[in-house]
């Protein structure tokens, strides 16, 4: 029996794998084509590793944004948001406080579409169609400055997306404009694929590489060098760094998780 599309909106190209999708999948979730569970099952056979990739990146989440409640952070941007799963950032964040503001944007209408359905009862939770790209389309959007307020510090979190822009469209430019609307004291959140340390890793990361080469999105590697440019000089890295997801403030459970080379982290205050 073929897959039922009426819940997909018009004019969205299921063809071809999109990387939300193929997370989601990743994750356990439902909102995913059987195109997108074919490039998984490619990924995973190419790179064994990727699943734990994948829930170890979701975890660093949740616990990012757990201590960003901590620090009194009430209000998050999360761009890149992909399609509702468990362990959102609304219900991490409201969990803490539940006045807690919370903006989804992602660039894939289902994800809109699905995270739309989800926040029905929640006044404090929106999402909106946005591209990081176009940072200011972002910040500028009527339903983002209805809900948050720039004048007090908000988290941005960029969570398993800056992989996908190439240094062709300034993923620091990027990044710099969406630091000058922040002022003192927010937090921007990153997550990004690094380089894998053995030769035979590196080889099978390369062919994930190759296969995103058939997606709309490329797949980029960057270091903990080129993190460290991309966060910029305007904030100041918290503890314990740029480091493996495994490694950021583990809980108690989790200390002793196999570290993911390939899943760089990073938490960094606004000065």
């Amino acid at each position: 029996m073929g897959e039922n599309y009426g819940w997909v909106p018009e004019g969205v190209d299921i063809t071809v794998p999109d990387a939300s999708r193929v997370y989601d999948y990743a994750l356990g979730g439902v909102h995913n084509f059987a195109v997108d569970r074919e490039f998984w099952r490619r990924a995973e056979a190419a790179f064994p590793g990727a699943g734990l990739a994948a829930r170890t990146n979701r975890a660093f989440l949740g616990r990012a944004v757990r201590w960003l409640a901590d620090q009194g952070v009430r209000q998050f941007l999360d761009i890149g948001s992909g399609i509702p799963t468990l362990g959102n950032v609304h219900e991490v964040a409201q969990d803490a406080n539940p006045d807690a503001r919370v903006m989804y944007v992602d660039i894939d209408p289902i994800a809109v579409q699905q995270s739309r359905s989800l926040l029905t009862d929640n006044p404090y939770a929106e999402v909106i169609e946005g591209d990081l790209r176009d940072p200011e389309s972002i910040l500028y959007h009527r339903e983002v400055l209805r809900l948050l307020d720039f004048s007090e510090p908000v988290a941005v979190l960029t969570v398993a997306v800056l992989h996908f822009i190439p240094d062709s469209a300034d993923p620091v430019g990027i990044l710099k404009r969406l630091g000058d609307a922040m002022v003192s004291g927010s937090y921007l959140v990153m997550s990004h694929a690094g380089p894998e340390v053995t030769p035979e890793a590196r080889e099978r990361q390369e062919q994930i590489q190759k296969l995103y080469e058939h997606t709309p999105t490329p797949f980029i590697i960057r270091d903990r060098d080129e993190l460290i440019t991309l966060i910029g000089g305007d904030f100041e890295i918290v503890e314990p760094g740029v480091v493996s997801a495994t490694y950021w403030r583990p809980d108690p459970d989790e200390e002793d998780e196999t570290p993911v080379p390939s899943a760089l982290v990073a938490v960094a205050r606004k000065r």
